[in-house]
């Protein structure tokens, strides 16, 4: 599985590419330099390796991204899953609830994903 892990200032640079997309290259340099201090080169250099990863392109100066922050964030977790639970969504939720008690409301959200699941 392709690795779904940002740093901090990745995922601060993330934040602004799907915050601001599409976004010209050179306007990306500027609120990289501005927010995050970084010369221009560093802005190419971490999209580049962002993208090669397939979260964004680079097409002819615009950038967006191939997955959407909430894909993002779903990928990261069917890996952090995958790593730490063998897949088991079940053993995490065993694990989840040992230390933390699911509010009544919680409880019937997760009920009404699982019927619906049940009805497809």
């Amino acid at each position: 599985m392709q690795e779904m892990r940002l740093g901090v200032i990745e995922s601060r640079f993330a934040d602004i590419i799907w915050e601001k997309e599409p976004i010209a290259t050179g306007e990306l340099v500027k609120i990289c330099e501005k927010e995050l201090g970084w010369k221009r080169t560093t802005t190419y250099t971490v999209l580049k390796r962002l993208s090669e990863r397939g979260l964004f392109q680079n097409d002819n100066g615009t950038v967006t991204s191939l997955l959407s922050k909430q894909e993002f964030h779903s990928a990261q977790s069917e890996q952090f899953v995958e790593e730490h639970f063998g897949g088991s969504l079940p053993a995490f939720l065993a694990a989840f609830t040992a230390r933390k008690e699911l509010s009544g409301d919680e409880v019937e959200q997760i009920r009404k994903m699982i019927d619906s699941y049940g009805e497809e």
